[in-house]
């Protein structure tokens, strides 16, 4: 198990590198921009902050861009929510399936070791990498609050950073247990179910209709704007997230030890 988890590590590895520099990368470039466009952000935070549903969609009506804090949670809490989603979406959705599509999987098990196993060393490689991906973003948000000497609101911060982990292993799991139904590479449908759980979350927060629903995707407990704003995290909406996550891992371990797979 252990060979099965450093290879899929040395596998993931440039992807991960990728995806955590870019997306950390473009979270500290839009922190850097704030002290350029400090001097005219009052009359754009004015003029955001009325613009209706849009400003409710993205908090503008709740947070100011004009304070560091509300320009983070609206600008950068964007960038994070949606290039995390797609990364933990992408890392998970073929790390099984690409076995059967490589025909590589009898290769595997054919050594000594169980498809529990399997399961598990490559689940625990897809954590491992979402961790590593937090951190790294979070070092490189953290340094661009240092290098403008803003005050860096440590509670909502971390709170934020905490539930988008949350959220990403979610994705993660929906995806983990779709990759052990398929024998295909499916990232398409890994970055299509990312968008999906965003996109339902920016809609129901403009129509009113839809909020009471919001609890069901898992962007609804990790709204930067919600967190910067000082609201509670939906006790129901973590609970739901837990059983997904829960159900989701409890699918793949019983789907994949059954399923014939491909030579």
């Amino acid at each position: 198990m252990k060979n099965i988890f450093l290879q899929e590590m040395k596998l993931n590895i440039k992807n991960f590198l990728i995806w955590s520099l870019t997306v950390g990368g473009l979270g500290l470039a839009c922190i850097m921009l704030y002290q350029s466009m400090q001097g005219d952000m009052k009359e754009m935070a004015d003029a955001f902050s009325n613009m209706g549903a849009f400003s409710d969609a993205f908090g503008m009506s709740t947070l100011s861009i004009a304070t560091m804090k509300g320009f983070f949670a609206t600008e950068v809490g964007t960038v994070h929510g949606l290039g995390s989603a797609m990364f933990a979406a992408i890392l998970a959705i073929n790390i099984l399936s690409k076995e059967e599509e490589g025909h590589s999987g009898e290769f595997l098990l054919s050594f000594p070791v169980s498809r529990s196993k399997v399961i598990t060393a490559k689940g625990l490689c897809v954590l491992f990498f979402l961790v590593l991906f937090t951190i790294l973003c979070s070092v490189l948000y953290v340094s661009g609050f240092w290098m403008l000497e803003e005050e860096i609101p440590t509670a909502e911060f971390t709170k934020f950073m905490l539930c988008q982990f949350l959220m990403n292993i979610e994705i993660a799991a929906i995806c983990f247990a779709i990759s052990s139904c398929s024998g295909k590479n499916r990232m398409g449908l890994g970055i299509g179910i990312a968008m999906l759980c965003y996109f339902y979350d920016l809609i129901g927060r403009v129509v009113p209709d839809l909020k009471e629903s919001l609890v069901a995707g898992p962007f609804s407990y990790a709204n930067a704007s919600e967190i910067f704003s000082g609201n509670e995290i939906s006790s129901l909406a973590v609970l739901i997230a837990v059983i997904v996550i829960s159900a989701a891992v409890a699918f793949t371990y019983y789907y994949y030890n059954r399923r014939d797979l491909a030579a």
